[in-house]
């Protein structure tokens, strides 16, 4: 079985909303997964990135493949997490 970290869409018709999950590669983009690891929304300003950065990362060490998509997400959400503690000193 081939895990992957990928986007399922849910929201309405042009507001779109992603949980990021953890699936076999085999099952459909909204169908049964694996578990649930964040959740995306790219209609904020800024866009919405919530990770549950240990099962992500527990996920990434047992082999699951990012989508292309949420490597960028991944990207983004480390970005982001980098420049809180920054932010915060200021």
């Amino acid at each position: 079985m081939a895990v992957v970290l990928r986007l399922s869409r849910a929201g309405t018709h042009k507001a779109p909303f992603y949980h990021v999950v953890a699936t076999d590669s085999r099952n459909a983009r909204d169908g049964k997964y694996l578990e649930d690891v964040g959740v995306y929304d790219p209609t904020q300003q800024p866009e919405l990135i919530e990770l549950k950065a240990d099962r992500v990362e527990y996920w990434l060490k047992a082999g699951a493949l990012p989508s292309q998509t949420v490597s960028v997400v991944l990207k983004r959400a480390a970005k982001k997490a980098a420049a809180a503690p920054a932010e915060k000193k200021a």
